[in-house]
């Protein structure tokens, strides 16, 4: 009867177990628990040992991988293979580090990628110079302004027609559109993030043996400081000369050095291309060849001031930021974890795990590396439960459960028998 009692109890924990996973079947990064049986030592009967019944000798944490779903929330992340998210905060009263496969995160009204329950995840943070740091703590996105950065080099790839005719007029600034043959514009940007229109324009003086242009770069006269009262004042003016082949071959254009009004000065190097008579090509940046005279590309790298507009979570766990501006940053990295005995992790509930002696220290890399998955951003990873197969291991149970019970009735009538005797 006593040994039957221990099935029950056992076989009863047993059904708890698998309970506790089926419950969990949608529960995001659950895994699931197995129980397993182990035999009770009793009494000795002619000078061997009796069993005592069973009892569940522990309960086993399954770590297989659950299905990936899609979510489409930038926040929401999954781990393609091992590894495990790093999260830090109290759990239970307990400060600490925890891990976890449930990547259900949110930002908070400081910007920190939280959970659910408000853990801290854990990645590199920028450094001083804007860099990834090499220290570990919690993932903060900054929300902030990007700075400007006012232009400093400009480049301009063009072809300048070469069956263009000289008309002979002296280019005049006050009227420089009919008195040039061609013009282009870039915008460029002082050291507030104003944006200033850089107007170059060319015009042809010599035809013959060689081709040679003159080149005029301008800005707004209100731009600069102290202010020009007409449209356009000249910043600096040069001559570009071309062989018979339309390659460059010298450039006399000066860099620009312009005081932009309520900024600080500025100076911009001018890439019109590598003359041949430097040692260059010729052909890498301004030509003169037969056709109309138009611009193919006009570069520059200056930028305006930029709020964050959007971020996107990389599989190496990398947070990059989009911001209004068109520049994109680096705005963190996510760290990941893994242990070299897994099934040592102590369960602390709410898909979180705690490291202890029998996993060992969390191996803590970036997720791509060192045996560690990659990120799968606007994903989550499901329960790893397999109903199925938690259906067929109740049936077993619930059949030994059973024969359990069956075991003490029947000893129930065996002693009901031995009692009769006396009647």
């Amino acid at each position: 009867m006593y040994n039957g009692a221990a099935g029950l109890g056992s076989h009863a924990q047993a059904m708890g177990v698998i309970s506790d996973n089926i419950a969990n079947v949608n529960t995001v990064g659950f895994r699931s628990s197995r129980a397993n049986f182990t035999d009770v030592l009793g009494g000795v009967l002619s000078g061997s040992r009796m069993g005592a019944g069973s009892t569940i000798g522990s309960v086993q944490t399954m770590f297989n991988r659950g299905s990936l779903v899609g979510t489409g929330n930038a926040t929401d992340l999954a781990i393609d293979g091992g590894g495990f998210f790093m999260v830090a905060g109290e759990v239970g009263g307990i400060t600490g580090n925890y891990f976890t496969r449930a990547g259900q995160f949110q930002l908070d009204d400081s910007g920190s990628l939280v959970s659910p329950a408000g853990l801290n995840v854990q990645g590199y943070g920028l450094d001083a110079t804007g860099g990834l740091s090499s220290t570990i703590g919690n993932m903060q996105i900054d929300t902030g302004t990007l700075p400007p950065s006012a232009t400093a080099n400009v480049s301009i790839d063009a072809n300048l027609d070469a069956g263009q005719a000289i008309d002979g007029n002296a280019f005049d600034i006050n009227d420089p559109g009919a008195t040039s043959d061609y013009q282009t514009s870039a915008t460029v940007y002082d050291s507030l993030g104003n944006a200033h229109q850089l107007t170059t324009f060319f015009k042809k003086i010599v035809d013959t043996p060689t081709a040679q242009w003159e080149v005029h770069v301008t800005t707004a006269g209100a731009d600069v400081d102290p202010a020009v009262a007409t449209a356009f004042t000249e910043l600096t003016a040069g001559t570009l000369s071309f062989d018979t082949n339309g390659a460059l071959t010298a450039s006399t254009l000066a860099n620009v050095n312009v005081q932009w009004t309520g900024a600080a000065a500025g100076v911009i190097t001018l890439d019109l291309g590598n003359p041949t008579g430097s040692g260059g090509t010729g052909v890498d940046g301004v030509t003169s060849y037969a056709g109309a005279s138009a611009a193919s590309s006009i570069e520059q790298d200056g930028v305006s001031t930029g709020e964050l507009s959007d971020f996107e979570i990389l599989p190496d766990g990398t947070v990059e930021g989009r911001y209004s501006n068109g520049q994109t940053r680096t705005l963190g990295q996510i760290a990941t974890a893994t242990f070299t005995n897994v099934d040592g992790l102590q369960r602390q509930g709410n898909a979180l795990f705690r490291a202890n002696n029998e996993s060992g220290n969390p191996l803590v890399g970036t997720p791509g590396s060192g045996g560690l998955g990659s990120l799968v951003a606007g994903s989550l990873e499901g329960s790893n439960v397999d109903l199925a197969q938690e259906f067929v291991t109740m049936i077993a149970v619930q059949r030994g459960f059973q024969s359990n019970s069956r075991t003490i009735s029947t000893a129930d009538e065996m002693m009901t028998e031995i009692n009769s005797l006396k009647r």
